[in-house]
C-alpha cells in the first residue's frame, strides 16, 4: 500500500473532511481519521488539517495507506450477478449524467427487509459506469407499487434531489384503478394517517387530527375514466409522503384499489382480475440538478395493461421523457 492522492469533486463542494473519508474508506472510524489528521498523514493541498474542514472543488487530499478491516475485507460487496445488472438495466428509461430513471416492476422491493432476497438496491451496481460512484436511491415506492423510481448518480447530487422532495418541489402522478367510483369526481383527500404495530406487519390507519400519532396527510384524486360505478382509473399525487399514504386515502374515500393486499378487505379482490396491486407510479416532474426540469413517465405494467384493455380504458402513448 502506498500514498494516493484524490481530489475533491465539483460534487464533493463544502463537505467535511470526515464525511468525505466516511463516503471513500466507510471502514475507518472517526477516531482513526483524527489520529491521522493529528499526525499530519492526511493532508489537504499539503496543509495539515482537521476533520471538521470543509473541502473545495479541486483540492487535494493525502490519503496515506489504510488496510481494509478485517470484516471490510471478508464481507465486502461482491461482484453483483450479471443476469441482475442485465435486469435491472432493462428498467431504465431515463439515464444522463446526473440521474437515473427506472420503471420498477410491481413485486420488486426498493430496499432489503425481512424476507426480502432481492432488491432494487442491491442491484445498483448493474448501473455503474467506470469508477463512477455507485448510483443512490433519492425515494422509495411500496414492493406492490410498479413505476418510476428515482436514482442519483453521486451523493451530491443524492443530496440535491432529496431537498427537492423535502421543499415538495417534485410533483409525482399515480394511476391506479379503483373498485367502485368517487364522488365527486375529483378533489382532495385530507385525511391524518398513523402506523399501527412495528415491522412488516405494520399497518397505516386513518386517524383523528386529535390523536397523538396521527401526521397530516393530503392528497388530490381525479377520475380520468370509469365502468359505470363498478370500477374507477384514478389519477393521484400525494401532496405530502406518509406510508401507504394512497392506498389509505382510497380506502377512506370508499374506493379500495384493485387487488391490495393489505387494505380494502375483500372488497378490493373482486372474480375477474389478476389479484394483484393496480397502483402505479406514472410520471415525475422534478428540477434537474443542472438546471431546467425533467419530465418523465413508465408504461403501465402487464397486468395493469391486461386490466385497462378488459374495462376499455385507453391509456394512450407514454411521452418520451423530455428536459426543458
Amino acid at each position: 500500500m502506498s500514498v494516493t492522492m484524490r481530489t475533491v469533486s465539483e460534487d464533493e463542494a463544502d463537505i467535511r473532511l470526515d464525511r468525505y473519508f466516511r463516503r471513500h474508506y466507510p471502514h475507518l472510524t472517526q477516531g482513526a481519521l483524527q489520529k491521522l489528521c493529528r499526525t499530519g498523514q492526511i493532508r489537504v493541498d499539503g496543509k495539515r488539517v482537521e476533520a471538521k474542514t470543509r473541502l473545495e472543488p479541486g483540492q487535494s487530499v493525502r490519503v496515506p495507506p489504510i488496510p481494509a478491516s478485517e470484516k471490510h475485507a471478508k464481507d465486502g460487496p461482491r461482484p453483483l450477478d450479471e443476469r441482475l445488472a442485465r435486469e435491472i438495466r432493462k428498467m431504465v428509461v431515463y439515464s444522463d449524467d446526473k440521474v437515473i430513471v427506472l420503471n420498477k416492476p410491481s413485486g420488486l422491493a426498493t430496499q432489503g427487509g425481512p424476507g426480502i432476497t432481492q432488491h432494487i438496491d442491491m442491484m445498483l451496481d448493474g448501473l455503474r459506469e467506470g469508477d463512477d460512484p455507485r448510483p443512490r436511491l433519492v425515494h422509495r415506492i411500496d414492493k406492490d407499487t410498479s413505476g418510476l423510481l428515482l436514482l442519483a448518480r453521486t451523493p451530491g447530487v443524492a443530496a440535491k434531489l432529496a431537498a427537492a422532495f423535502r421543499g415538495r418541489d417534485v410533483k409525482k402522478t399515480y394511476w391506479a384503478v379503483v373498485v367502485g367510483r368517487p364522488d365527486p369526481l375529483s378533489g382532495e383527500i385530507d385525511q391524518p394517517l398513523a402506523r399501527l404495530g412495528g415491522g412488516p406487519g405494520a399497518i397505516t390507519i386513518a386517524a383523528e387530527r386529535s390523536d397523538e400519532d396521527a401526521q397530516s396527510a393530503r392528497s388530490d384524486y381525479e377520475v380520468l375514466d370509469s365502468a359505470g360505478k363498478k370500477f374507477s382509473w384514478l389519477a393521484l399525487s400525494p401532496l405530502t409522503g406518509r406510508t401507504h399514504q394512497l392506498r389509505v386515502h382510497c380506502e377512506v374515500l370508499g374506493t379500495p384499489i384493485l387487488g391490495d393486499p393489505k387494505y380494502g378487505g375483500e372488497k378490493a379482490h373482486p372474480d375477474g382480475f389478476e389479484d394483484r396491486l393496480h397502483l402505479h407510479a406514472r410520471s415525475l416532474m422534478l428540477p434537474h440538478p443542472s438546471g431546467g426540469t425533467l419530465e418523465v413517465s413508465a408504461e403501465l405494467p402487464p397486468h395493469m395493461r391486461e386490466t385497462f384493455r378488459s374495462l376499455g380504458f385507453i391509456a394512450g402513448s407514454t411521452p418520451a421523457p423530455r428536459r426543458r
